[in-house]
């Protein structure tokens, strides 16, 4: 592979203490501000975020990844208000709190500004970027990457401990504008702008990338890779051998449906069959 950055290639042995991890995505209710949210008190929507946390811990994960999912349709960045921050970082706040585990925050669509603020106030290791190079059309319009407003913004907040993993040929949007190039290329371009890690997706929530897809973007870089969407019991295996570690959702609610409450069940099953690629 061509490195083109001298960034370093352990930022998830450093988060997580080893070299492949499950990162379980904590899909939080509609936030306050949001149009599907109905009044519900805040500690309800604490106290679901906490419970859907416990299970992954408890059923084997090694950290958790913090969202807004509840709050379709998601807002272009220059709109999310500051009450999106200021619930989320109580959120992670209580979960670092209360579990003590590596912690990881996203906000859709596309924030890193709000997402670093809350990684600082709410002590999490990383942020998770969807556009962070180049643009493309997405659900909520024109998206261009972020990366130079948040690497300054971080840098701000001298919060460089705070990793960036960032998502090659992210889902949910069309990407003609970049169709010139090649997966390999926009990969490239996320590690010559300073991400600390790749995440590979499908086209959109629970549908996976295709191992082809995977081992393309993996070819293009030196840094950790990552499988954000769409990982099941029956091709975390195969995932696990040719990446760094997945960052689950779906499969793990009951039902295998997003907004469900995770099902412990489900939770010791797929970390029963994830422990052969985690060895491996």
């Amino acid at each position: 592979m061509q490195q083109i950055s001298d960034r370093s290639s352990s930022a998830i042995r450093d988060i997580f203490g080893r070299d492949k991890a499950l990162i379980g995505m904590i899909h939080c209710p509609p936030l306050p501000g949001a149009p599907r949210y109905a009044g519900e008190s805040l500690d309800s929507i604490y106290d679901t975020c906490m419970r859907d946390a416990e299970h992954l811990i408890e059923g084997g994960f090694h950290g958790l990844m913090v969202e807004n999912h509840g709050d379709v349709p998601f807002s272009k960045p220059e709109d999310i208000g500051p009450e999106t921050s200021a619930f989320l970082s109580v959120v992670t706040d209580r979960i670092r709190q209360a579990l003590g585990v590596p912690l990881g925050v996203n906000i859709l669509a596309n924030a890193p500004i709000p997402a670093i603020a809350i990684a600082v106030a709410g002590g999490a290791d990383f942020i998770r970027v969807n556009q962070w190079a180049n643009a493309y059309v997405a659900n909520e319009g024109f998206m261009e990457g972020r990366a130079a407003e948040a690497m300054r913004y971080r840098a701000m907040l001298r919060a460089e401990r705070v990793k960036i993993f960032t998502d090659s040929h992210v889902k949910h949007g069309s990407h003609a504008i970049v169709a010139d190039r090649t997966i390999g290329e926009l990969t490239r371009d996320l590690a010559f702008f300073d991400s600390d890690g790749i995440i590979a997706t499908g086209q959109r929530t629970g549908n996976s990338a295709t191992m082809e897809e995977i081992d393309e973007i993996a070819r293009a870089t030196h840094l950790p890779l990552l499988v954000g969407s769409g990982v099941t019991e029956e091709n975390i295996v195969a995932i696990l051998g040719r990446t760094n570690g997945v960052i689950v959702a779906s499969s793990l609610k009951e039902g295998g449906v997003w907004w469900n409450p995770v099902d412990p069940a489900r939770v010791r099953s797929f970390v029963s069959v994830a422990q052969e690629g985690l060895e491996g």
